[in-house]
């Protein structure tokens, strides 16, 4: 729909040509290209014109979750899972500050799974003054996916540790008892957690320079899984 530049789409979930199959689509033209979801994860897709840095910085990207086709070994004991995109915001359209700055925001989405889910877009705070909720007891899981462009993410939930984390959301890539999950530029994981107790949980990035610049969400855990009225703690 942009009137004035191409655009393309590279999706990091597939096996394909870049050249032919992420080509650049002009003005007023469309492109398409299937393909088999053959690899099970959390992956990231953007725009791939160069300079793709401004593409990716300017909001063009997204998350696909590709889960396997049997399953993940703990998927009877989950009992809430979201969707937590991490991305960083710069000056608008200054491509020397997405290259040689550092971010001026960097924030955490929730990206709804089916209708009724919350589903935020970028803004600073959005998970704290509306956190997520769950039940005393719940194991949550979080499809998490760092957008970058440029920053890693420490992805760390306070108050827990993860029972399971899958690497780049693959069940091959199984670890348990981590506190704090290292994402690079482009990565992802399925993290999971268990919370014992009332009260608020703060999740973050631990590289805390980018925490007191917005990367910060809250799970707000009731007796019963609905909001209480009660104010969330910040971090």
């Amino acid at each position: 729909m942009d009137p004035s530049i191409p655009h393309s789409m590279d999706f990091h979930a597939v096996h394909a040509a870049p050249s032919e199959d992420f080509a650049n689509v002009m003005p007023d033209h469309t492109g398409t290209f299937s393909y088999p979801a053959d690899n099970p994860g959390v992956f990231m897709y953007h725009c791939g014109t160069k300079p793709v840095l401004s593409h990716i910085t300017n909001g063009m990207h997204g998350t696909i979750i590709v889960k396997p086709t049997s399953g993940y070994p703990t998927d009877s004991e989950v009992d809430r899972e979201f969707v937590i995109v991490q991305n960083e915001w710069y000056k608008y359209n200054n491509l020397d500050d997405f290259t040689n700055g550092t971010p001026k925001y960097v924030v955490f989405s929730a990206k709804a799974l089916k209708d009724g889910d919350i589903n935020t877009n970028g803004t600073v705070g959005a998970l704290v003054d509306k956190p997520l909720l769950a039940k005393v007891g719940d194991k949550v899981r979080f499809y998490v996916m760092n957008v970058g462009p440029n920053e890693v993410s420490s992805f760390h939930v306070v108050g827990t540790m993860f029972d399971d984390v899958y690497v780049d959301g693959n069940p091959f890539n199984h670890m348990k008892g981590l506190q704090t999950v290292m994402l690079p530029a482009s990565g992802g994981a399925v993290v999971e957690f268990t919370v014992t107790k009332e009260g608020s949980y703060p999740f973050v990035t631990h590289q805390f320079n980018h925490a007191t610049k917005g990367a910060v969400g809250a799970l707000k855990v009731t007796k019963d899984g609905h909001d209480d009225g009660s104010a969330v703690m910040s971090h």
